[in-house]
């Protein structure tokens, strides 16, 4: 068996549940008796790569107008995914919530990444997202994210300023394409299974036992699960 079990997540900012999949997995993690074993890998997904924020968007709007209901409709959706963050102790706030395209923050991922930092920096991304209602594709808001979990300023300030990692991120992309991802969060362990949404830590955790059981790893990843769990595909989040 290799020493470490490897996780990738594929996974947006934008994504709700993606924030609400971290802290299931991090709950079956607690209770896997080797988890000091397992290796975490952030890979980026955008759910809208083209898309352009303007400065009068909110989200109840925004849900409203992208599946043509009414914003109460909207509204009631986003309590039910406030409701569904609390029982993972999470605590959102959509009414803050500044709509952004994630290219560069995936970006500054890639960055952190290279030193480790990667699952520090996507915490602090969707909390500031999803709780604090900062704009994520803010290069100062960024940059300071990016200075907190402990990169170099100047690291950061070239990779903002640039177009750095950007191939990175549509690799990641492509990937998740190739191997059928639909929606995020998608898991993949050891490249031997894979759990699609943000499913019981549970799920986790059996899926954590069986492979480091197992202990062989195959190239292309199994779907476990028979029904998607709560994800964000490029038609929203259910």
């Amino acid at each position: 068996m290799d020493n470490k079990l490897k996780v990738q997540i594929w996974s947006d900012i934008m994504c709700p549940f993606c924030y609400i999949g971290k802290r299931r997995i991090e709950e079956a993690l607690q209770n896997f008796e080797h988890k000091e074993a397992v290796e975490i890998e952030w890979k980026s997904y955008q759910l809208d790569a083209s898309f352009i924020a303007s400065p009068e968007d909110n989200m109840v709007e925004h849900l409203a107008e992208k599946y043509r209901k009414d914003n109460d409709w909207a509204q009631n959706m986003l309590d039910n995914m406030t409701q569904n963050a609390k029982a993972a102790g999470l605590d959102f706030h959509f009414e803050k919530a500044v709509l952004a395209n994630s290219f560069n923050a995936h970006r500054l991922l890639h960055l952190a990444k290279k030193y480790n930092l990667a699952n520090d920096l996507e915490e602090l991304l969707f909390k500031a997202y999803l709780t604090e209602g900062k704009d994520i594709n803010n290069l100062d808001t960024l940059s300071k994210l990016g200075i907190e979990v402990g990169l170099d300023v100047e690291s950061v300030a070239q990779v903002l300023n640039s177009d750095a990692y950007g191939t990175e991120v549509q690799k990641d992309q492509e990937e998740a394409n190739a191997i059928g991802v639909q929606g995020v969060p998608f898991f993949v362990l050891d490249n031997k299974y894979a759990i699609s949404g943000a499913q019981p830590a549970s799920a986790f955790l059996e899926t954590l036992e069986k492979v480091w059981q197992e202990g062989k790893f195959e190239i292309k990843p199994t779907l476990l699960n028979t029904t998607d769990g709560e994800s964000c595909g490029i038609d929203g989040c259910n």
